[in-house]
């Protein structure tokens, strides 16, 4: 898939600068192996049978292995927009389960990121999306659209891309589709680190949608349909 890239534009104007972040990694001690006592079976303690485990407490540990080169700094902001999480599409703007047509809801992000020394800041997102038809959706196929925004933190839009995601449900009421996403950030100079920057995710909604959604009105992705037996 093509990555989203932040180019050299107008909004990249404002330079953003703070200290670099450096992950330090603490030195592991290593477990020497234990030795046998002078008259043991290949190691086993005095009175231990011979193809008898040692107790728990007694095993040397095991430690998970550690990254060897850290980034330089902590990842990107990576967030919902709550205002776009949920697309309810309804019938002269009622709010009834009768009047309910397509829906979707935005159910989890999982993202990780890497950078060091001047490389850019790439990011890769899992996307996770429920849809749902209402009584009101009468095909077995629709489109949805949401976006990806990159954003200096807390202040101005850098960047934002839109993508068509076409779902079919196969016969179903609901439907289970997770994309994957990269996204590249430049930064200004070494000690640009990821913590400037928030990447947001919704659906493009209409405005009484996102009324709707800001109000805390919701309706489940399977509403008006009948619960199975």
């Amino acid at each position: 898939m093509r990555p989203l890239r932040l180019s050299d534009t107008p909004l990249m104007r404002r330079v953003l600068s703070s200290l670099l972040v450096l992950a330090s990694v603490a030195a592991v001690p290593t477990v020497a192996s234990a030795q046998a006592m002078p008259g043991d079976r290949q190691g086993q303690r005095p009175g231990q049978e011979q193809g008898q485990q040692a107790p728990e407490r007694e095993r040397a540990p095991r430690f998970a292995p550690l990254r060897q080169r850290p980034n330089a700094g902590p990842c990107p902001y990576v967030k919902i927009l709550y205002d776009g999480a949920r697309y309810v599409e309804l019938a002269d703007n009622r709010p009834a389960t009768a009047n309910v047509g397509f829906t979707g809801e935005i159910q989890g992000l999982s993202s990780t990121c890497r950078y060091r020394e001047a490389d850019p800041i790439t990011v890769d997102m899992n996307v996770l999306f429920s849809f749902g038809r209402g009584p009101q959706a009468t095909a077995d196929q629709r489109t949805y659209r949401y976006w990806i925004a990159v954003t200096e933190r807390n202040s101005a839009v850098l960047a934002k891309e839109y993508f068509d995601l076409p779902v079919n449900f196969e016969g179903q009421q609901t439907a289970e589709v997770t994309e994957e996403r990269t996204i590249v950030i430049p930064r200004a100079d070494l000690t640009t680190s990821g913590g400037n920057f928030e990447i947001l995710v919704g659906f493009e909604v209409t405005p009484e949608m996102a009324e709707f959604n800001r109000s805390g009105s919701r309706f489940r992705v399977n509403a008006g349909t009948t619960p199975a037996q």
